[in-house]
């Protein structure tokens, strides 16, 4: 059955379809804008990679708790994708629970650094490589699991994102993430001090979104919600950790 309305099909038939050099030439535009993006993404976190992998862990109780349950979802028989990784520290603690561990980010700069700490700790497991959580995974439905910390707000397009983290899972496969919700902060935090910060180049754009929101969008991409949990052990906890699967 025709879902258009009559007087919209009729409408959209006397429109003139684009040409092919008008609709490559719009494909290389929209290309054009998404590798823009990946590359102003990556700058920023060049620019930060030292003082980002110098910072201490704010709630080292609640990470903790975080690795506790990550570890106890993992096995040696599994091969698992981290997007977001960083400078890699939580997937030196996370690949000996594995098979394979394959660490991604968009910075070439936390990539380094990461790379420079398995240097110094090896785990055969464990390998680095620079891909943005925007862009499509090498080797889709390969990995057992995707991990996914303290970044999906951070994409820039979260369906996108989540679309392409469903299509690397097996069936079967789970996603595991933790993300700042950044609509369950103080008003004042979304609305004033992250566009300050942003326009002078302190912060990178992000999503804002809460808990149900993102649980949501995990749903749409037909994953089933396992759990949704909190691990913070200092007040308000804004870190949701999300586990799912994908139906087999």
């Amino acid at each position: 059955m025709n879902s258009i309305p009559s007087f919209a099909h009729r409408f959209f038939r006397f429109l003139p379809m684009p040409s092919p050099a008008i609709a490559s030439l719009a494909d290389r535009s929209s290309s054009s804008r998404a590798s823009e993006a990946i590359a102003r993404k990556a700058r920023f976190w060049d620019r930060i990679a030292r003082k980002y992998a110098a910072d201490p862990i704010a709630d080292m109780a609640g990470y903790e708790a975080t690795l506790q349950r990550v570890q106890g979802l993992l096995s040696t028989d599994q091969n698992v994708l981290e997007i977001g990784c960083g400078t890699g520290s939580t997937s030196l603690r996370l690949a000996p629970c594995t098979r394979r561990l394959l660490a991604t980010d968009v910075s070439a700069g936390m990539i380094a650094i990461a790379r420079e700490k398995l240097a110094a700790q090896p785990v055969p497991q464990l390998s680095f490589d620079v891909a943005d959580a925007d862009a499509a995974a090498a080797g889709q439905g390969e990995y057992d699991v995707v991990l996914a910390f303290n970044v999906l707000h951070l994409v820039t397009d979260l369906d996108r994102t989540l679309e392409l983290a469903v299509q690397a899972l097996r069936p079967g496969g789970l996603l595991i993430s933790k993300t700042a919700c950044i609509s369950e902060m103080n008003p004042l935090i979304p609305f004033l001090a992250l566009p300050l910060m942003r326009a002078i180049g302190k912060a990178p754009p992000v999503l804002f979104f809460d808990a149900d929101a993102l649980r949501s969008a995990i749903a749409r991409q037909g994953m089933d919600i396992v759990s949704v949990e909190r691990h913070g052990t200092r007040g308000k906890d804004i870190r949701v950790f999300i586990l799912a699967r994908k139906p087999a």
